[in-house]
């Protein structure tokens, strides 16, 4: 596929506010593990024409934001609450408080659930990762898995990460599956789990019934660890980070600046790796290349779920919204353990095609008998399983402090693209309203003609917490402007232009003007001690009207 001439097409536009002849089929893409800075329309040198091409002809946010971890990210943009009102406000664990059930509780409805009563076909295609059952005993278990939250069809992982070659919990519908006994997808190349998402999705659009709307829901792994790649796409990328961190972050934003996606005033955070000190720099920036290489990969997807639209006639009715779930990621998996050479041959028995061999995050074993390999082993093969480390991490979330786990702006600061020819108006516009994960309930309940319901299957519902963005779409600002975090001890509230923030585990509050200073360099919470205090207490009760509070950490 010629990914240059996927948005080689002329359409009509109309407003969004004027009369649709039909509802439009939505679509949401997010992906895993991403910084502000990666793609190509928000500053990276990452190549991904698509995502370019529905940003060209579309609009770009550039202060939207999520809640800095997979989990409750999920949670919010599913159901439209902040996520400790849906049960997930960390992980997928019983903490033994209503905030930190890990599950989707009853007391909250996916998108899913609220579109299919308005007469939409529903479909997910990639990560769940919003339920602790990913290995069910029964039926039982199954209960906040997707087809029992509103889903018609699912293809994917219920589990949080996995070997992308060869993942765990994969499910079909709601049948625990491996690569080699899906009776549906048969790839003609080694598998990929970026490109079985990709192309599932693909399959729902091309086998869906026109004459019914459809919601679409593609959670991609990528760019998570571990680095898994195909070589061809990694090639793309060798020695294009043999400089180091600080050139691709000065390059990035400057590039930023150009596009408008930053501030005129952004400064670069500091860098945090020193390049001159890394010893085996061919390995470090071996590890970007295969980064690169995953979102590269994940956008050529994209371009044929796009193409599967055109063949439909479907695109210009389409909103496409795509977004990820945080920041970069600090997380230095596997990349300190001891380094043990690949052997000549497998060394382990290989594993029958039919069995389940792992529901951890990582497997023991490749299937056909290679160990598993960490440490300073070059990415990309599936015997490897390590992460990119806290550099690169810093150098995806361009030009902001922190990471993923941080409710500071690099770990909640995401871009959100939106593309929908007959429903908005403008193409190649910035939007600088701050938006949430929590308004794409909103949204979707808006533009479908859908009832959110005060009561869904005997349950009172917790009233949605987002905005609709669809007066945004016309350039309209929204009524509202303040919004919460948290997780894991670490807090934030943004109102207007000020956010207050703090690390968590007995972090004190740091107070910023994110439109002087969005890299949070300079803290003023000693020179605006009031404002400090007023909105450490609107936190406050956010905390406790949400089921942030009480909460099972002893800092909060």
């Amino acid at each position: 596929m010629n990914r240059q001439l996927v948005f080689g097409f002329l359409v009509a536009v109309l407003p969004v506010s004027g009369a649709l002849a039909k509802q439009p089929n939505i679509i949401v893409i997010l992906s895993d593990d991403m910084g502000y800075s990666d793609i190509g329309c928000y500053g990276g040198e990452i190549e991904t024409p698509v995502l370019d091409g529905l940003a060209k002809n579309g609009l770009r946010f550039t202060r939207f934001y999520n809640t800095g971890r997979c989990c409750p990210t999920r949670a919010s943009l599913l159901t439209g609450l902040y996520p400790h009102q849906t049960g997930l406000g960390a992980m997928v664990q019983d903490k033994g408080l209503d905030g930190y059930r890990g599950d989707l509780n009853n007391r909250c409805v996916t998108i899913a659930e609220v579109l299919k009563p308005a007469g939409y076909t529903t479909y997910m295609a990639g990560k769940w990762h919003v339920t602790k059952h990913k290995n069910p005993k029964d039926d039982a278990d199954r209960f906040n898995w997707p087809l029992q939250r509103g889903f018609d069809r699912f293809y994917g992982i219920i589990n949080g990460a996995s070997s992308l070659w060869d993942p765990n919990s994969l499910v079909r519908g709601n049948q625990l599956i491996t690569i080699m006994n899906d009776p549906v997808y048969k790839p003609e190349e080694d598998y990929h789990l970026t490109d079985a998402i990709s192309d599932n999705a693909a399959l729902f659009i091309d086998e869906h019934d026109e004459t019914k709307p459809f919601f679409m829901y593609v959670a991609y792994t990528a760019a998570h660890w571990p680095m898994h790649a195909r070589e061809r796409d990694i090639a793309t990328y060798r020695g294009r980070y043999d400089e180091g961190y600080h050139p691709v972050r000065e390059a990035r934003l400057e590039k930023m600046k150009a596009l408008g996606v930053v501030e005129p005033n952004a400064r670069l955070s500091p860098t945090v790796g020193n390049w001159d000190k890394v010893e085996n720099k061919r390995w470090e920036s071996a590890c970007m290349e295969v980064y690169a290489a995953m979102v590269d990969q994940m956008d050529q997807g994209i371009g044929r779920i796009v193409q599967s639209l055109e063949k439909k006639g479907q695109l210009d009715h389409t909103l496409i919204l795509f977004l990820q779930d945080n920041g970069g990621s600090a997380e230095p998996y596997g990349r300190n353990e001891p380094f043990v050479p690949r052997a000549e041959k497998p060394t382990l028995k290989p594993i029958p095609d039919d069995v389940i061999h792992y529901f951890s995050s990582e497997p023991k074993q490749t299937r056909d008998g290679w160990p598993i390999l960490k440490g300073q082993i070059m990415p990309g093969p599936a015997d490897t399983y390590i992460g990119y480390g806290r550099n690169w991490a810093n150098v995806s979330n361009t030009p902001h402090r922190e990471y993923k786990h941080w409710m500071h702006e690099g770990g909640i600061s995401t871009p959100l693209i939106a593309h929908w020819p007959k429903g908005i108006q403008a193409t190649n516009e910035l939007r600088t309203e701050p938006g949430h994960l929590i308004d794409l309930m909103a949204t979707c309940v808006e533009i479908s003609g859908a009832n959110y319901p005060a009561r869904y299957k005997g349950q009172a519902i917790t009233p949605m917490e987002g905005l609709s963005l669809v007066p945004v779409f016309e350039g309209r600002p929204l009524d509202r402007d303040t919004l919460y975090w948290e997780h894991e001890g670490k807090r934030a509230v943004r109102k207007g232009d000020w956010k207050l923030v703090a690390k968590g585990r007995g972090g004190t509050w740091e107070l910023y003007n994110v439109a002087d200073d969005r890299s949070e360099l300079n803290n003023l919470a000693d020179v605006h001690p009031e404002r400090a205090e007023s909105m450490a207490a609107m936190w406050q009760a956010y905390a406790e009207r949400t089921l942030v509070l009480p909460s099972p950490r002893k800092e909060l």
